[in-house]
């Protein structure tokens, strides 16, 4: 009788397990009963920021991969300095570039305000992404939702799983792989870099120590404003055709050897991702297409689910 009911209480554990798992998945419906104006209290706030400042569709997008790249999409980024937490702002490839943080947190603050400790910051985050994108006629995508926030940041992580303005095209494909995203996948989310502005400290090697890969009148353009020597935070339109559009020039450049940074030009250099720069130069629909089903894989990198982490009431600290 015992070993029946103990046969009995393990067979419910492991139903009720099953069933917090089923929850805890991300849905694209997660927040219709409990805010159903989230989406489009998060969309005015994004829409209101990027109509002041063109270049905040960029950083948005940029946010988001950075955030999802290191812990997964847990809003780890967001985190401030504490007793407890070293923040991945100081991350090589975040400080002094990353930005939009005080665009999530006035997204945060207007969404507290109709829905008190629903909605999280790394949700948020994934939806300004999505909304940046189709502002400046982008794709659009499905983003699920459901994603809650850590208590903790990764700076160690953050300084060795970013990918690097300098990086190799193997050592991008290795370090995307480990993500569970593919060649294609990479060079579809590399064209996000039609949009955007990269610092003169990312692409002075680029313009001055290399005369084989790069077009010389385009190098000798971003000399103008970029010295051999300060002038470091300088800024350079990532896309010089259509820097304020989401579009496929960002290829064709690629093709002109006009990549602004070494990461970029290394996809059509010779290499196994020619094939698909070509692709992407020729097919914007395609483009548009494969990166918005990147995107979604991004969206989807470990996030955090049922009881795990907490929503936070403030993005930049924990509760």
């Amino acid at each position: 009788m015992a070993s029946s009911i103990s046969f009995a209480c393990t067979v419910l554990t492991l139903l009720l397990i099953i069933c917090v798992q089923s929850e805890a998945k991300l849905s694209s419906n997660f927040y219709d009963s409990t805010c159903p104006n989230a989406l489009t209290t998060i969309r005015t706030a994004i829409r209101t920021a990027i109509s002041r400042e063109r270049r905040m569709a960029a950083s948005l997008v940029r946010l988001h991969f950075h955030d999802c790249f290191i812990q997964g999409c847990d809003a780890s980024i967001l985190l401030n300095d504490s007793s407890t937490i070293t923040s991945e702002k100081h991350a090589t490839g975040n400080m002094n570039s990353v930005r939009g943080f005080q665009v999530i947190d006035n997204a945060k603050s207007q969404v507290e305000k109709i829905c008190p400790g629903v909605v999280s910051c790394a949700d948020i985050l994934a939806v300004a992404a999505r909304d940046a994108s189709v502002y400046v006629g982008g794709p659009s995508w499905k983003v699920k939702l459901g994603r809650r926030d850590s208590t903790t940041a990764n700076l160690s992580l953050a300084n060795t799983q970013l990918p690097d303005f300098q990086a190799s095209l193997d050592s991008l494909i290795s370090l995307f792989s480990t993500k569970g995203l593919s060649a294609r996948d990479m060079v579809a989310l590399s064209g996000a870099h039609t949009i955007g502005q990269a610092q003169c400290v990312t692409f002075r090697t680029r313009i001055y120590c290399n005369t084989s890969d790069i077009n010389l009148g385009f190098a000798a353009t971003r000399k103008r404003k970029c010295p051999a020597s300060g002038g470091d935070a300088t800024l350079a339109p990532l896309d010089p055709v259509t820097p304020n559009s989401f579009d496929n020039n960002y290829f064709k450049n690629l093709i002109k050897k006009k990549g602004l940074l070494a990461s970029d030009q290394v996809l059509f250099s010779g290499g196994s991702t020619d094939s698909i720069v070509l692709e992407y130069s020729k097919k914007r629909k395609k483009f548009e297409s494969d990166f918005a089903a990147a995107m979604i894989k991004v969206g989807n990198i470990n996030p955090l689910t049922g009881s795990e982490g907490q929503i936070r009431k403030l993005c930049y600290t924990v509760n």
